[in-house]
């Protein structure tokens, strides 16, 4: 496939030419927020629409929102050969809400409409988001086209699970704008052809957030851990075609799109849930924030004030150590990588990053993400900086910047190593 105009590892250019597809769903009246959001962004987008779709929201609403004419078949501006010229064009093309039918005629190469015809002419990344009922979702039928629309290299992102038309609920909601709009950043600061979705066909496993440990009913101990690091992780890695699954501990951010979700409380329920799904993965990222100790026992009841004003002595103990367990449990193979985050502070006995490398060697992982975090600094915040370290000696700087551009290198510096494995013996 020709790669894309914006290049590989660049950054979301303003200007950018995306096509947005729009399929004949009633979740159609969502998309019109994802394209306020891509013009406010600065990209000039062409709103392409299937004639079913202008039953749920009209023309001139698309219109309205792009500041560009609409047109579902291929006899208007004929001298100005649309279904080629838009496709060709393109730096991205979404496909939101993407039907059952549409994606039925996209994979089997229909061109009967203007935006059938402008997927075939595309020779930049294809974003399809899917929309429908459990039951079309799960159809055979819809998932032999998704495969197929996969192996050609576009990314169908997994539908959200929530409330559907109707009273149903399910797997088949479209993911909420914000959602579709970190995937649709992700594919062009990445810059990418479908050959580019090096995460393809991938089980990758993140956790996020920071554990709490309960004192009673009403306490608990807890860290400062908003869980966006890992969010961001898993949004990446869903962005450049992996499955995977995100363990959340006490995080309250919306999911990112195509991504399942473990949410877990204590440190407990975190190594539980974490050695469940790191068998058969290709990668492990601990971004989580355990807690280190856990009470002996917490108090059935609320702990009260004593009439003296004296303080009650809480017993501690250390709670399991779940990125070594996760290395020792893979007992010396390749995969699956393991990453785990160091969040430090430097003193007197030695700097940050003096101990980040001792806990590199000490955990046994092959990268670690290193975070310093006196002042204040990280947590909760959008935006980050960090030295990734490697096992074979070698450390990467990753200045000032989001948290997402973050996520993207520690996604290549993962993606290096899945790709340098060697094949498992099957013999």
């Amino acid at each position: 496939m020709t790669p894309s105009r914006s290049g590989a590892g660049a950054g979301p250019q303003p200007g950018s030419s995306v096509v947005l597809g729009v399929g004949g769903g009633i979740a159609a009246y969502k998309v019109c927020e994802v394209l306020r959001r891509l013009t406010e962004s600065g990209h000039e987008v062409t709103v392409v629409p299937t004639a079913a779709a202008l039953r749920f929201v009209g023309a001139p609403t698309w219109e309205a929102l792009s500041g560009r004419p609409v047109s579902t078949d291929v006899f208007t501006d004929v001298p100005g050969v649309p279904h080629v010229r838009i496709g060709r064009s393109a730096d991205l093309v979404v496909v939101a809400p993407a039907t059952a039918d549409l994606m039925a005629r996209a994979a089997h190469g229909l061109a009967d409409d203007l935006l059938t015809s402008t997927l075939l002419t595309a020779r930049c990344p294809v974003v399809f988001v899917p929309a429908m009922h459990t039951e079309m979702w799960d159809h055979p039928a819809t998932q032999a086209n998704v495969a197929t629309l996969r192996a050609r290299g576009a990314l169908v992102v997994e539908p959200a699970v929530g409330r559907l038309t109707g009273a149903d609920s399910g797997k088949g909601r479209l993911p909420e704008p914000e959602q579709i709009m970190q995937v649709v950043t992700s594919v062009l600061a990445r810059g990418i052809t479908g050959a580019g979705l090096d995460l393809a066909g991938r089980r990758l496993v993140v956790s996020a957030g920071g554990t709490r440990e309960p004192l009673d009913p009403v306490r608990f101990l807890g860290n400062r851990s908003s869980g966006r690091m890992g969010y961001a992780l898993a949004g990446a890695a869903a962005a450049r075609g992996a499955k995977v699954t995100l363990v959340a501990a006490n995080v309250s951010l919306a999911a990112p799109a195509g991504v399942d979700v473990v949410p877990v409380g204590s440190t407990a329920e975190l190594r539980e849930s974490m050695l469940a799904a790191a068998a058969g993965a290709d990668a492990l990222v601990m971004a989580a924030a355990p807690s280190d100790f856990r009470p002996v026992a917490a108090s059935r009841d609320k702990i009260k004030k004593a009439a003296d004003g004296s303080a009650p002595v809480v017993e501690l103990e250390q709670n399991p150590d779940i990125l070594a367990e996760l290395v020792a449990v893979r007992a010396g193979a390749a995969l699956p990588v393991i990453v785990g985050f160091a969040a430090e502070t430097g003193d007197d006995g030695a700097d940050v990053l003096e101990y980040g490398r001792a806990k590199l060697a000490r955990k046994g992982c092959d990268l670690l993400v290193v975070n310093d975090v006196s002042a204040g600094k990280v947590f909760g915040r959008e935006d980050t900086e960090a030295v990734l370290l490697a096992s074979d000696g070698t450390s990467t700087s990753v200045p000032a910047g989001s948290k997402a551009a973050l996520a993207e290198v520690v996604w290549d510096a993962v993606v290096a190593r899945i790709v340098a494995a060697p094949e498992p013996d099957t013999h």
